[in-house]
């Protein structure tokens, strides 16, 4: 495909938007290097993962960079031949790239990937490598510095809900995690259920594996999954199908797109389902720009079904193996129609469209200030140092382009006007088991050297630090060294974050944490035993790396209040026992077994990170469970079971507070006619100790 402008709708739908700034444009790949000219003006952004350590891009990094560029350019003149050997280019790619130190090999190769789709997707006009939606805003998240860590779950887990903090629209995924499943790990699926959830649409490439392959997070349902299409209209080869991608994947052009590189000015064109997704990307972010022109809300959901519905079947008679094809040809005026309900026709416009007729704010020279926006500043306002080198600007810091400036802080915030319906605070409310590291082998081996001996069978043998038993006891006689210990917090044996005790309340904090390290070890039939535990902190911009090598944020409890250990069983005894004496009628074994339900739910299925509001909110309802008992035992006693739970934000709030509508929904599930019943209670989740607010209301509603 010579030019974007090729591919049919595109010239058209410029005609009505170019993007709007506020559509947000999350892009998941390694390192953009934002000081190509095609990023200059653009609202593009870099953030810095704390989850992933970059190397130095000295004049080590810059020689190899060049010595790669020099390679490509190479490459694609032989390419050019037709008696050009593939397979003697793959030996001599390996050669070429055997000298490289292996971190600036992978470096490269990442940046050269992100620099590449983020053009495509944001590239400004007027420039080299010109894209899709050059008007929107766009962040770009790096997964990871090197190829072994990309398509790590937990940095994906990061970067993701890094996406979801910042307030995304869209979330393109370059990572292709290979499965033979479909299952992904559950923190990340529940990372990209909670993202579609909050009205995102995610996309991603389905994968170079030539054949029946799938990835994740492509095969994630309600995720798009692209395919690429040559030149000629017939699928390559190379592009996975099969399994539930038929269901959910749409073919686009991947042959020959034009994109930036690092560290030059000069263009590139490459191949592959990588290359094609950013073009549906692209599309996706004008047809939600379309729905802000039209006065409704971006619509995920709406987007993502008018992309796949409108899909073109490929021709049997046209394509050898059409079910190479997905659902079908990427389709732009049938998707445009789809969304707006008119067909795509080419407006002839002597001049560009202004930027009142295109429906967007013009972008100003200096970052716009949040009156501006209309968006709120958050809690939570972090701050990167700024970059010196004049070359690459890949992922040292978080770069915000206009025409004349560059900005090195930024501020995660969410728009006021309900685009997005949660924001970030710096707080934190979230549930999981307690864990602790030793960061190093030589702290690890300092407790090894303390501890005492332990007899097993009659045998003496040296300490295990990793025996969480002897740790217990042994902190139980040294209550001082709990502070020599990294403290996690653990979702699906996964740390999540390091706990720092902070404060005059320091030592009670450690004394809590050494009791419910204990309680977890007890008998589960023991009324001592600690299933699961709930903390109340604030995050910090600290991170401490763990003695696997994984990064996690840092979270300061300054108090032992709201820190909850218990086992399911015993909150619910309490729960109905509290249900009971305030004479609510209801069968108790019903009951028992509806609540437990509810708090096992919140635990697996809607298991968060506890940052967002809407999730500490959740939290809490699941840690304040006496609320939720009444509620179920008014549910119970009319017959109904619990059908589904969403938080909502409050419509009604006291001054300076932070309010969330905790919504049950039960039916009856022995009359499916029959009204389905909402009971709601609210939570107020300003303070780091969230409150519950009023008496639960209850009210029918229609099937």
């Amino acid at each position: 495909m010579p030019d974007l402008t090729d591919i049919p709708g595109i010239p058209q739908i410029w005609t009505r938007t170019k993007g709007d700034p506020r559509i947000k444009i999350a892009i998941l790949d390694g390192a953009t290097d934002l000081e190509r000219s095609c990023f200059q003006g653009a609202n593009f952004t870099q953030f810095k993962p704390y989850w992933s350590e970059d190397i130095e891009l000295n004049d080590e990094y810059f020689y190899y960079l060049n010595l790669y560029l020099e390679f490509n350019k190479q490459q694609k003149a032989k390419k050019s031949d037709p008696d050009h050997d593939k397979e003697a280019a793959k030996k001599e790619r390996e050669a070429f790239f055997a000298p490289f130190p292996e971190a600036i090999r992978q470096r490269i190769e990442l940046s050269s990937h992100a620099t590449h789709i983020s053009s495509t997707i944001l590239g400004q006009h007027g420039t080299p490598a010109p894209g899709i939606a050059p008007l929107c805003t766009a962040m770009n998240i790096p997964i990871a510095f090197a190829d072994d860590n990309f398509i790590s779950p937990v940095n994906l887990t990061h970067a993701i809900n890094t996406a979801l903090q910042w307030g995304a629209n869209i979330i393109h995924i370059a990572a292709c995690h290979p499965t033979q499943t479909g299952v992904a790990p559950d923190l990340f699926a529940r990372a990209v259920k909670q993202c579609q959830d909050n009205n995102i649409l995610i996309v991603a490439p389905g994968g170079n594996d030539k054949g029946e392959c799938w990835c994740i997070p492509a095969i994630l349902p309600g995720v798009i999954t692209v395919g690429a299409i040559r030149d000629d209209g017939q699928p390559f080869k190379f592009s996975n199908y099969g399994g539930e991608y038929q269901n959910k994947g749409v073919m686009a052009n991947g042959e020959n797109i034009l994109g930036a590189q690092p560290g030059t000015e000069e263009p590139i064109r490459e191949k592959g389902t990588s290359c094609a997704a950013p073009i549906v990307t692209g599309i996706s972010a004008l047809l939600m720009s379309l729905q802000l022109q039209r006065g409704e809300q971006p619509n995920a959901e709406g987007v993502r079904q008018a992309i796949l519905n409108s899909a073109i079947p490929c021709d049997p008679q046209e394509v050898e193996e059409p079910e190479r094809c997905l659902l079908g040809k990427l389709n732009i005026p049938g998707a445009y129609k789809l969304v707006t309900g008119e067909a795509l026709i080419q407006r002839p416009h002597p001049q560009p469209l202004s930027y009142e007729e295109r429906g967007v704010r013009e972008p100003h020279p200096q970052p716009l200030s949040y009156e501006e926006r209309g968006v709120r500043e958050q809690e939570f306002t972090p701050h990167f140092p700024s970059r010196e080198r004049g070359v690459g600007g890949l992922g040292q810091a978080v770069a915000t382009h206009s025409a004349n400036s560059q900005t090195a802080t930024h501020t995660i915030s969410q728009a006021a006007d309900g685009v997005r319906a949660s924001a970030k605070t710096n707080l934190v409310y979230a549930l999981g088991r307690l864990g602790y590291d030793f960061g190093t082998e030589a702290r690890r081996d300092s407790f090894k050297q303390l501890m005492p001996n332990v007899e097993i069978d009659g045998v003496t043998v040296p300490a295990n630090p990793y025996d969480a038993r002897q740790m217990a006891d042994y902190l139980d006689q040294n209550p001082s060294e709990a502070k020599s210990l990294i403290w996690t917090l653990n979702q699906e044996l996964t740390p999540i974050y390091a706990i720092d005790p902070k404060g005059a309340f320091a030592a009670d904090v450690y004394e809590t944490l050494q009791m419910i390290l204990a309680g977890q070890l007890q008998p589960q039939d023991s009324e001592d035993y600690i299933e699961r535990v709930s903390f109340p902190g604030r995050l910090t911009d600290r991170t401490i790396e763990l003695f696997s090598g994984q990064v996690v944020p840092v979270v300061t409890l300054p108090v032992i209040r709201g820190m909850y250990g218990w086992k399911v069983n015993t909150l619910v005894n309490a729960a109905v026992e509290s249900a009971i004496g305030e004479a609510i009628t209801a069968d108790e074994v019903r009951l028992r077994r509806s609540l437990s339900s509810f708090l096992q739910r919140v635990y697996y299925d809607l298991q968060n990170l506890g940052q967002l509001s809407k999730d500490r909110a959740l939290n809490f309802a699941v840690t304040n469970a006496f609320q939720a008992a009444s509620t179920f035992a008014d549910a119970v006693s009319r017959g109904m079971e619990l059908d589904s739970i969403e938080v909502e934000k409050s419509p009604f709030c006291r001054l300076d507070s932070d309010c969330w509508d905790v919504k049950l929904k039960f039916f009856d599930p022995d009359n499916g006619r029959r009204a389905k019943r909402i009971y709601l209670f609210t939570i107020d989740v300003r303070y780091i100790i969230p409150v519950t607010l009023g008496e639960v209301r209850s009210w029918s509603v229609p099937k």
